[in-house]
């Protein structure tokens, strides 16, 4: 774009085009005939008809042609341009239409171009002109140029024009990320309405300045459904996932507007993420009550949801209900039956899909090749992938292989591992690293693991997981030199491991415990679960794994106590305590639960009579009467 020169533009008097006379019956004819064309080929015999008799001299008729050329599904931008070209003075009205035809069309260099050449033509433009050339520099976010198409705009005069002047914010705002020229541009304008306001809270949401989004927010007169889209949609892509539903509780006491599909999906996206199932719940109501048409994104978002919730039963209703299943909606319940340890069910749903005619796509291949690394089913993965490239022409990318390390890394296939990093056309990512060292650990490859943890450290010198797992590498062979080293590596550069945090769901209300500090409702009552809790786990025949506390600890009660404060046990405690007898109990973790937890919760499980369901950051875990759905491997 940088060689794509504008020049300066200066006003000119148009002279005025003469035309041979023409008939005009035969001219009101074609005009006719063009506007119930439906095929090109039938277009082209009019355009014949229109050179025969001259009448594509007349730039009313060549616009029209132009037009069907231009737009029609059928047509073509050539046959379009050809006309121009062969017009002495062409009228801005046809630039504008095959400027409008190229960025339908998805080529925005095209449409700056035909603006440069009706510029060095000497052909005034008009608002309808400026507002393409403006939207094909936001598409190329070509700020130079559109600078220049600026100074156009205020030379001739159009400054008073909404449609350019939102165009113009658009562009600074959103393509640019120039805030202080949108602003500009915002405050000059004589009556902004509602489109400049939604310009300008995309500009700040997507340079991420959450202060001046919601101050901007809140200073609007006039808010519409885009303008409350943009707030939620910017707390969860941020991952402020209370802040988003806060917001669309606000909307709905607001009256303003009602929430559309986009909005929707973005608090189903809060909901899944929150684990937050009665809020999801509360909105799939609202779609059935309000009978929003449950397209491909929509239906998939609530699959989505009910399986990211532990509730994997309405994901299938979702998805049962729906006739037409797009390959989105199939992949979405292929990956909800892997999250919630039903590889088997995810593999067959695949062959469902492909005996249904519905081509897999790279998502779909990253959902089944998932589902066989969580199975421990390594001969079919390996079958997947090679079917990818050499079945499906689709080429594998770097989460496809991802997947394959974590599938052989689980199995404890290691020599497999090394194999197909070395042969990878890309560098593996942290993804790759903490698989393989996660699975070190609990193969007890230490020499391995460690060399990985370094690998997984320089990958990501910010992130607290390398440190942590490469800790307790060092901690399980007692190596405690290591684990100081390590520790003391975090501190120089200023590294802080995430406590462990868990949020359960009550009554609509998101109860949140991190490890080792309970401070909801009535901690006495709280304490004294956990204590009884201990109490008849160990009447079961439960014994503290405290190899799991990788600290320099040495008295055992010590350790035996950070377990059982674990904050997935605080939560599960408070669910014991206000909950009803047989209610299912769910909660969310922050992090990976770890094999204490895990066997605790198996056996609490059955002693309460309690479904229980734990989603950590890799995956879910059903408890019920004593077994875990995952198996014991995850």
């Amino acid at each position: 774009m940088s060689s794509l020169a504008l020049e300066p533009i200066s006003i000119i008097i148009q002279p005025k085009i003469t035309t041979a006379k023409r008939h005009p019956d035969l001219q009101s004819t074609n005009l006719s005939l063009l506007r119930l064309c439906n095929h090109l080929q039938e277009a082209r015999q009019i355009h014949a008809q229109m050179v025969k008799s001259s009448q594509i001299t007349d730039p009313y008729s060549a616009g029209r042609m132009s037009e069907f050329y231009a737009l029609s599904c059928s047509g073509t931008l050539h046959d379009a341009e050809k006309i121009l070209v062969s017009l002495h003075q062409p009228p801005i009205f046809i630039y504008n239409i095959i400027m409008r035809g190229h960025l339908i069309s998805q080529a925005p260099l095209n449409a700056i171009k035909l603006y440069h050449q009706s510029l060095i033509n000497s052909i005034d433009p008009d608002h309808f002109t400026f507002t393409f050339a403006l939207k094909a520099c936001t598409h190329l976010r070509e700020l130079g140029i559109g600078r220049q198409i600026h100074s156009h705009v205020v030379k001739l005069g159009f400054c008073s024009s909404a449609h350019i002047l939102n165009k113009l914010i658009h562009l600074y705002a959103v393509a640019a990320g120039r805030m202080d020229d949108a602003r500009k541009v915002f405050d000059a304008s004589p009556d902004p309405d509602a489109v400049a306001c939604n310009s300008m809270l995309e500009g700040y949401a997507h340079n991420r300045d959450g202060g001046s989004l919601l101050d901007f927010f809140y200073r609007m007169m006039q808010r519409d459904v885009v303008s409350w889209n943009t707030v939620v949609a910017f707390y969860v892509e941020t991952g402020k996932y209370e802040e988003a539903m806060a917001v669309f509780r606000s909307m709905q006491e607001s009256n303003e507007c009602l929430p559309n599909r986009i909005t929707l999906i973005s608090v189903l996206s809060a909901a899944s993420h929150l684990g937050a199932l009665g809020q999801g719940k509360w909105v799939h109501a609202y779609i059935n009550r309000h009978r929003v048409e449950l397209d491909e994104n929509l239906s998939s978002a609530l699959i989505n949801m009910y399986s990211k919730c532990g509730c994997i039963e309405g994901a299938i209703h979702v998805f049962e209900a729906k006739k037409w299943k797009k390959v989105d909606n199939w992949n979405a319940m292929i990956a909800g039956f892997t999250s919630n340890g039903h590889s088997l069910k995810a593999i067959k749903l695949f062959s469902e899909m492909l005996a249904a005619g519905v081509l897999p796509n790279e998502i779909s291949f990253a959902c089944v090749l998932n589902a066989c690394s969580h199975g421990g089913l390594v001969e079919e993965g390996k079958e997947y992938f090679r079917k990818m490239a050499a079945v499906y022409g689709l080429k594998p990318d770097i989460e496809h292989y991802g997947c394959m390390v974590d599938l052989f890394s689980r199995a404890g296939f290691f020599d497999e591992v090394e194999k197909l990093i070395q042969q990878m056309p890309m560098e593996p990512d942290i993804v790759m690293w903490k698989a393989l060292v996660g699975a070190c650990r609990i193969y007890r490859k230490f020499e391995l693991g460690e060399k990985a943890g370094y690998r997984l450290i320089k990958a990501a010198p910010e992130d607290h997981a390398g440190y942590v797992l490469l800790s307790n590498i060092y901690a399980m062979k007692h190596d405690w030199h290591g684990v100081h080293r390590v520790r003391k590596m975090m501190l120089e550069r200023g590294v802080r491991k995430v406590p462990g945090c868990s949020s359960i769901e009550l009554d609509g209300v998101s109860y949140e415990f991190i490890a080792g500090n309970a401070t909801h409702g009535n901690k006495r009552e709280l304490y004294e679960m956990l204590e009884e809790m201990g109490n008849r786990l160990r009447l079961a025949g439960y014994e503290p794994d405290v190899t799991q506390v990788l600290l320099d600890i040495e008295e055992e009660e010590v350790k035996e106590s950070s377990l059982s404060q674990h904050s997935e046990k605080l939560a599960i405690a408070f669910g014991l305590v206000r909950t009803s007898p047989g209610t299912v109990i769910r909660v969310v973790k922050n992090l990976r639960v770890c094999g204490d937890c895990h066997s605790a919760i198996k056996l609490l499980s059955k002693i309460y009579g309690r479904d229980i369901i734990v989603r950590d950051s890799n995956r879910f875990h059903c408890f019920s009467n004593g077994f875990c759905s995952c198996g014991n491997y995850w």
